[in-house]
């Protein structure tokens, strides 16, 4: 198995508390959620057509707040109504793509739905007055956006229960024009690199709305002598948006790969996504503090054989991951996923589409020469609607139950009555097609290994 790869993967309830999507994120914040702190309530109105019964449930409308990993303050509101949250889950800053805006043609309007109202337009009485509200607190305000931006991510049927509330979600909703996606707080392009020792592995460019980012060798740097430097090969430690970084690895490295790390202090910018490492709720960013954003990147190297580069991300479009594998060694490598093989020749770069259902959690595992081993795991949620529990209605708490102690109200909440939309915890299994094109036998994915000789099992390059 010299050249070869071997990846071992399980799916499992999207429950499953170890999910972290290690080696997958692309940068950013990451962060866990605090609670609903600043709402009010809304109506939410489904069934009445095709002879369903149709009805009305009241939940609370507002403003999520999430607490930075290293330092800083988010606050987001919902955009996956049907989907419940869950207490002090991890979140991700995630790219509209991998979420369900990235089929949402109303994905822009949310953004500027968020870019003219509260949070960032915090003088309510200059707001009230442009949108004809009458006088708006900031539960109402909150409320009333809440409302306007389930409109379009989610296609709801909701109103404000407050009349101001309601007349702020109507003149959002009306006046919201599309906008682009905001860049990445800080990004990492790409996130995976690799090569022969004794030359610079790259670029790897840096993608950050910051003004400048540190830049961290690895950890070994001193006894490896491995370093990061530009392209001349001058030594590196800090860049900015655009700047290419390179791996440079001494001539008498042995096999094995290596990580550097970029960080930033920023504020995250309005409208980027956030998504659960675990199943909870899809956020978009209204507001951010100077917080802590982090992006890494990984190299590695042999001597001899092929030699991995190994990126993955969600995609929404096809309904699964994509394993992206660009070989850069001196051999040709074959894979097999779920009966199909797939040659990636050496210098070549393919990606596997590796099936998952909608809330599916997953986990691969991928080890290679010279202790390489990468893992990835995840929920897979692109959708807004249709993966609700049988009698959880839309996944929402009723605004009668008590506030959980763990959410930590605040005075612009309600007190003693709700304290986030979702709360429960019960996920089902999802099963279907894609779960049986992944899952054969013991839960083995795919696996990588020498190549055959030509015409046995090569399928041609494509992926199936």
């Amino acid at each position: 198995m010299a050249s070869g790869l071997v990846a071992a993967g399980t799916l499992a309830g999207a429950t499953t508390a170890a999910a972290e999507e290690t080696g997958q994120h692309q940068g950013g914040a990451t962060a866990v959620l605090d609670g609903l702190k600043t709402f009010d309530r809304a109506l939410l109105h489904t069934g009445g057509e095709g002879g369903k019964e149709r009805t009305t449930q009241e939940l609370p409308a507002g403003l999520f707040e999430m607490t930075v990993d290293g330092g800083g303050r988010l606050k987001t509101y919902c955009i996956d109504i049907h989907n419940p949250t869950q207490d002090q889950a991890k979140y991700l800053e995630t790219p509209w793509i991998q979420t369900s805006l990235g089929a949402n043609k109303n994905a822009g309007k949310i953004r500027w739905i968020l870019q003219h109202s509260y949070p960032q337009v915090d003088d309510l009485a200059v707001l009230a007055e442009k949108a004809g509200t009458g006088p708006l607190t900031e539960r109402t305000a909150a409320a009333g956006t809440q409302v306007a931006i389930w409109r379009y991510s989610d296609d709801a049927e909701v109103e404000a229960a407050d009349k101001q509330a309601e007349k702020l979600a109507d003149w959002l909703e009306d006046e919201a024009v599309n906008m682009a996606e905001p860049k990445a707080s800080l990004a990492l392009d790409p996130a995976a690199v690799s090569g022969r020792a004794g030359g610079r592995l790259g670029p790897v460019t840096v993608r950050t709305d910051a003004g400048q980012v540190s830049v961290a060798p690895p950890a070994d740097a001193a006894a490896s002598g491995i370093t990061v430097t530009d392209k001349d090969g001058k030594p590196i430690t800090e860049a900015v948006d655009g700047t290419g970084l390179y791996f440079d690895i001494p001539e008498d490295a042995a096999d094995g790969s290596a990580s550097l790390t970029v960080q930033a202090t920023t504020s995250v910018p309005v409208g980027r996504a956030f998504a659960g490492v675990t199943r909870s709720q899809t956020q978009i960013l209204a507001g951010s503090s100077e917080s802590t954003v982090s992006a890494t990147a990984t190299a590695t190297w042999a001597e001899t054989g092929a030699v991995p580069a190994l990126t993955a991300k969600k995609n929404c479009a096809k309904g699964g991951v994509d394993i992206t594998a660009a070989n850069k060694g001196d051999a040709p490598f074959t894979f097999e996923l779920a009966g199909f093989q797939h040659t990636i020749e050496a210098g070549a770069t393919r990606t596997v589409t590796i099936p998952v259902a909608e809330d599916q959690a997953y986990d691969f595992t991928i080890t290679g020469p010279g202790g390489f081993r990468k893992n990835f795991k995840g929920v897979l949620d692109c959708a807004t609607s249709g993966s609700t529990v049988t009698g959880d209605g839309v996944g929402t708490q009723s605004a009668k139950q008590p506030v959980p102690a763990s959410t930590g109200t605040s005075s612009t909440g309600i007190e003693g009555d709700l304290a986030e939309t979702g709360g429960s915890s019960a996920t089902p299994l999802i099963a279907g097609i894609a779960i049986g094109l992944v899952v054969l036998g013991g839960g083995a994915v795919f696996l990588l290994r020498k190549k055959k000789p030509a015409g046995e099992g090569d399928d041609g390059g494509n992926a199936g």
